[in-house]
């Protein structure tokens, strides 16, 4: 592990990303939104494409977690979803890269552990996180080596339907901490600074927040809809 990915441990990572159906779609705005994360005191980002990534080096040397969404026809994953995402991540070199590490198979009926060995073969020395819906994703991925294990995908698959990441003082980020080996990162509707406070002192290696931070219009909905409640 790099020293700069080693800063990163009990620290907050934002998510700078916006799609392309969002209004701050754009790779100069998450360049600035990195740069505003930095000042306020941010040790990493977390990043879709490789084009925001770029714009994102230009502004900061923060550590980035990198990926590329991209929905294929017939899979579930989107997240790094095959060797082509990986490829045109590695143009730019984000620290660590992150891919889909549920139990679903990739296009063209790729297994994850599968597509695990093709990355290694291919880009040994690149650290690589696993996002994950459940527990057994998390282990799993743990096994086969993943450096870093992330909740990122919990409530978001069939899988793992209903369930919170913060229930019951974070049961599930716990649970894998217990028992996974590599660093766990916790990400997922950490969505108050006190939220993030305590998985870092329950163990968490770092923790990454992203929508209550960097996407102003689902901040505004909560404002808006807690006035539309007292009408």
């Amino acid at each position: 592990m790099n020293e700069k990915v080693e800063q990163l441990k009990g620290k907050l990572i934002v998510s700078c990303q916006a799609l392309a159906h969002e209004p701050l779609h754009s790779s100069f705005i998450m360049g600035r939104m990195a740069l505003a994360a930095k000042e306020g005191g941010a040790y990493g980002i977390r990043a879709n494409s490789k084009e925001d990534i770029q714009e994102i080096q230009s502004q900061v040397e923060l550590p980035i977690i990198g990926i590329v969404k991209r929905d294929y026809e017939g899979s579930e994953v989107y997240i790094t979803p095959t060797m082509k995402e990986v490829d045109e991540l590695m143009e730019v070199r984000p620290e660590i890269i992150a891919v889909d590490a549920t139990g679903h198979l990739r296009p063209g009926n790729l297994a994850l552990d599968d597509f695990y060995r093709e990355i290694r073969r291919k880009y040994p020395d690149q650290l690589l996180m696993a996002d994950c819906s459940t527990v057994e994703d998390a282990l799993y991925a743990d096994q086969l080596g993943f450096d870093f294990i992330g909740t990122t995908m919990v409530g978001y698959t069939k899988e793992s339907a209903g369930l919170q990441i913060e229930k019951d003082d974070f049961k599930i980020l716990r649970e894998i901490i217990g028992k996974a080996s590599h660093p766990v990162v916790a990400e997922g509707n950490i969505n108050t600074p006190a939220k993030a406070r305590r998985v870092i002192e329950l163990g968490a290696y770092c923790v990454v927040v992203g929508s209550i931070i960097t996407r102003p219009q689902l901040i505004t909905k909560a404002f808006a809809e807690a006035l539309n409640e007292n009408k």
